[in-house]
């Protein structure tokens, strides 16, 4: 069934996005001024969010392969839909430098990308909430922490060493369900796969990085599960460097010699694991305003617009974003 829903919903994202791109583009960029009037008159946290995405504060100039923002690269695919999605009520003239799939390098020049490594100086990482459908797929769940398995699992592909170091550092763990269902993955280490629901079925879900972020980490903390990592070093529009240790996640060594602990603890103490699963998921509540999420996104991309000189900034939006 979760199968279906999702494929329904796949259906969905794609039908939608290709009805906006054979709508006129020009009701879209008629509704821009409207939106930014609206995105001026809205509080703190949509300010320090646009901020918090596109940390420039200089102007720059688009570089030689910059793309405009009507012919965007990789048609049909989700890169496109969800970028489109915005610089569609932009001038589709204007010039933007892009980086799809997964960045594990700060850019050279100023660029939108999907996520960025976590890094001090990683300003030229300007992120947009790209491949949405699959990172953002944060269902609702029912089943309470106290009726759940006490037990770990992980599912995933072996792409990072950190994932086959977790596998041998549990392996010998009886309350850890921990391997991957890839074909390629080395005998002894293939588990069955597992749907999303039959994952929260287990008290306890371990979030590790792959080619970048950890995608399931965004449904874990939507969940009544503990979530349990390693401390992050990328981050997508989830803003991964604000979820804090011991707040939203119960963090793991390295090596991950202290997970049966810490499974230990938390089984005596599940009033605590209530709690940081209650701020997991009032965490994950801040994105699911379609409002607010609509003007962030316009304003990443107006900031960016500004500082590559491409735009004459509005006064009072200019001094909304710039505080």
């Amino acid at each position: 069934m979760a199968s279906l829903l999702r494929t329904a919903a796949r259906l969905f994202y794609f039908a939608r996005n290709i009805t906006r791109d054979t709508a006129p583009q020009a009701f879209f960029r008629a509704r821009l001024a409207g939106n930014l009037k609206q995105a001026r008159l809205s509080g703190d946290i949509v300010r320090r969010r646009v901020n918090y995405y596109n940390t420039l504060e200089h102007s720059f100039s688009p570089s030689p392969k910059a793309v405009r923002a009507g012919k965007l690269p990789s048609f049909g695919s989700m890169y496109y839909y969800d970028l489109k999605e915005f610089t569609r009520y932009f001038d589709r003239d204007l010039l933007v430098d892009i980086e799809f799939g997964d960045v594990i390098k700060v850019p050279k020049v100023p660029s939108v990308v999907k996520d960025r490594p976590l890094l001090p100086d990683n300003g030229n990482a300007v992120i947009m909430n790209l491949d949405k459908f699959r990172h953002f797929n944060m269902p609702a769940d029912s089943l309470a922490f106290a009726d759940k398995r006490p037990e770990v699992v992980w599912r995933g592909n072996f792409n990072n060493p950190i994932r086959k170091r977790f596998a041998d550092a549990v392996r010998n763990l009886p309350f850890c369900d921990a391997g991957s269902p890839k074909p390629d993955a080395p005998e002894g280490y293939r588990k069955p796969y597992l749907t999303i629901p039959q994952q929260r079925q287990f008290r306890y879900i371990v979030s590790l990085e792959g080619n970048d972020v950890a995608t399931n980490l965004k449904w874990i903390m939507c969940s009544n599960s503990l979530c349990l990592m390693p401390t992050p070093t990328y981050e997508t529009w989830f803003a991964e460097a604000e979820v804090e240790a011991n707040v939203h996640y119960v963090p793991l060594a390295p090596d991950f010699s202290d997970l049966a602990d810490k499974v230990a603890y938390f089984e005596k103490h599940p009033e605590e694991a209530r709690r940081i699963i209650a701020a997991a998921n009032a965490y994950c509540r801040q994105f699911r305003n379609p409002k607010e999420e609509r003007l962030v996104s316009l304003l990443v991309l107006y900031k960016y617009f500004v500082l590559s000189g491409q735009i004459e900034p509005d006064p009072e939006v200019w001094r909304y974003i710039t505080g």
